[in-house]
């Protein structure tokens, strides 16, 4: 259904469910009022009667409209006048024609359940533990991996007096590495003065 309501020196084309901005009318935003001053009702190309028909509506905000400038002058007269102006506009949703009211909405999608994850699957804190301490049941690590390289602890744990004679190995020098490689130029320059100063045989 479809109503003409006036409001404001304007005509406005409202149906249950719209949204329309008309000239301010008193009241807060969540407020309800009707409009009285129906001019025309229908459904579909059936017209009917407006005899005591009113329209529902709600507030949703108080808003104001665009900034507009006005601006005077008269030439030769120094005269020149600058104004600025935002009209007032109230938010409405209409509600109800009559005894037709709006329909509410339907959620479109119902809320996905989660999905339920297999019983055996490990969770990944505990899968990542289990890959830390060698599990050969846990995916991405290889059987011969894990039989290859036993944890340190437990061996250390089985042999302590092999553990504690094992002497730490000796870390070489940077200092002798570098002696090594580097020839020594102390005794080149004396070598060459010496043969500078021998006569040459005749």
């Amino acid at each position: 259904m479809f109503a003409i309501v006036r409001t404001g020196g304007k005509q406005y084309r409202v149906a249950p469910g719209d949204k329309i901005v008309v000239e301010k009318l008193a009241g807060e935003s969540g407020d309800t009022i009707d409009i009285t001053d129906v001019l025309l009702a229908g459904e579909g190309s059936d017209l009917k009667s407006v005899d005591g028909l009113k329209v529902s509506a709600e507030i949703i905000a108080q808003a104001k409209g665009d900034k507009v400038t006005v601006f005077k002058k008269r030439r030769r007269h120094n005269y020149r006048r600058k104004k600025g102006h935002r009209q007032q506009h109230t938010i409405l949703r209409i509600t109800a024609i009559g005894d037709h009211k709006a329909e509410k909405k339907q959620d479109a999608k119902p809320a996905k359940a989660p999905k339920d994850t297999p019983a055996t699957a490990p969770p990944k804190k505990e899968a990542k533990a289990a890959a830390s301490a060698g599990d050969p049941n846990v995916k991405g690590q290889s059987e011969a991996a894990a039989t290859e390289n036993p944890a340190p602890a437990a061996e250390s744990a089985a042999n302590p007096d092999k553990a504690a004679k094992a002497p730490a190995k000796p870390k070489k020098a940077a200092a002798d590495k570098s002696d090594a490689k580097t020839p020594s130029t102390k005794n080149a320059a004396p070598a060459k003065a010496a043969a500078k100063k021998t006569p040459k045989a005749k």
